[in-house]
């Protein structure tokens, strides 16, 4: 038996065409859009459906019709970070919503995992691929990116190649981050990085060391952590803060997981945060608001994100040609909450002259409008 005769053996969407009285592009036509088919011939291939118990073989179809619908989310490994959560719900429910399927697996998994991906795409089972990792890994001498297939990245550029990306601007953001704390008076800062040479973990850490030396500070008054963006590495962070003889009072982390993780550990060494230190994380998951204290954090448009990379992607898929070094820009927001005040020197000269509530108010106001300033834009590849 062939491979089609395989794939197609159980109903055929002929029968149901021939049970509905119409033609399989209409049967084809209800699956796939049906607002697009009127209401009373619409309902008659829904109840052949149903009758006939019919369930559309993606992969019979792909050999009927040369083209897929299917469109692989290339996910961290460590996809299952509230972060990438809701990009993904986005990706998801846009994709849908145009008669595509998605699927979630990662290139950066297990060498066995990864073949497989990859041998889908050069069998054309998959239409077109959404990275989430920044990366085009190679398996066996093939990557998403020689497949032949449409490619989109959000989040991070891909280092291997050029792809149409949406992004935010991390370099604004991370400068954005240190700029707060040195504007509460903080002169001795700490960063803890992301993963080393991580796309955005890059560009952060250029904003952070720009903003400190535009405000005058040497290089002796910036620590550095290692981390990876996980709330374990930044666990492992706040006890090696615990551990310094001199602590900075104001620390910068390249994701809120790792700030979490920090003030756990710095709580359990007695410290109180922002009386002994002030933290800030990036990307605002849906935990900043409920630490103790809530989380100071750089807001990132994630599901705006998804739907944006998922629009993008369905007009490469529709023909529309967008240039390779396409970069759609999204802005961010400065979400001031509890996790972030004056430093203690700066609380000490406040005591003897004026509190400086006004102008951590000022701070707050002058924040979230640099937040607004604009939506969406166009940016050359870096």
């Amino acid at each position: 038996m062939s491979t089609r005769e395989r794939l197609e053996r159980s109903t055929r969407i002929e029968d149901v065409a021939a049970a509905a009285g119409v033609s399989t592009a209409t049967v084809s036509r209800v699956l796939r859009a049906p607002e697009r088919v009127r209401p009373e011939k619409r309902e008659r291939v829904l109840a052949a459906v149903r009758s006939l118990d019919y369930t559309p073989n993606e992969a019979a179809r792909v050999l009927r019709e040369g083209a897929s619908r299917m469109i692989l989310i290339d996910a961290p490994r460590r996809f299952s970070g509230a972060f990438f959560s809701a990009i993904i719900h986005a990706l998801d429910e846009a994709l849908t919503a145009r008669g595509y399927t998605a699927i979630i697996g990662s290139t950066d998994e297990s060498r066995e995992k990864a073949r497989r991906l990859i041998d889908l795409l050069f069998a054309r089972q998959i239409a077109g691929v959404v990275a989430l990792t920044g990366r085009a890994h190679d398996i066996d001498g093939r990557t998403i990116l020689d497949a032949g297939v449409p490619v989109v990245a959000i989040c991070a550029e891909i280092a291997e190649g050029s792809v149409p990306s949406v992004l935010i601007d991390d370099e604004l953001w991370g400068r954005r981050q240190a700029e707060h704390l040195l504007r509460l008076g903080h002169r001795e800062l700490l960063y803890v990085a992301g993963v080393a040479g991580n796309f955005n973990e890059v560009h952060r850490r250029r904003g952070f060391e720009l903003a400190a030396a535009e405000a005058g500070l040497s290089s002796a008054m910036l620590r550095y952590l290692p981390g990876e963006y996980t709330i374990e590495s930044g666990v492992i962070a706040g006890r090696r803060f615990l551990d310094m003889k001199k602590r900075p009072s104001g620390i910068v982390c390249c994701s809120d997981d790792m700030a979490i993780g920090f003030l756990k550990a710095a709580a359990t060494g007695g410290l109180i945060c922002p009386r002994d230190f002030s933290i800030m994380g990036f990307d605002d998951i849906q935990y900043a608001a409920f630490t103790t204290p809530s989380l100071t954090t750089v807001r990132q448009p994630r599901r705006a994100m998804g739907f944006a990379g998922a629009e993008l992607l369905l007009d490469v898929l529709s023909g529309k040609t967008r240039p390779l070094d396409y970069r759609l820009i999204m802005d961010c927001e400065l979400i001031v909450r509890d996790s972030t005040g004056p430093a203690p020197n700066a609380q000490r000269r406040a005591a003897s002259t004026k509190p400086l509530t006004p102008a951590l108010s000022a701070d707050h106001s002058a924040s979230s409008a640099s937040g607004k300033r604009s939506s969406t834009s166009r940016s050359p590849k870096r």
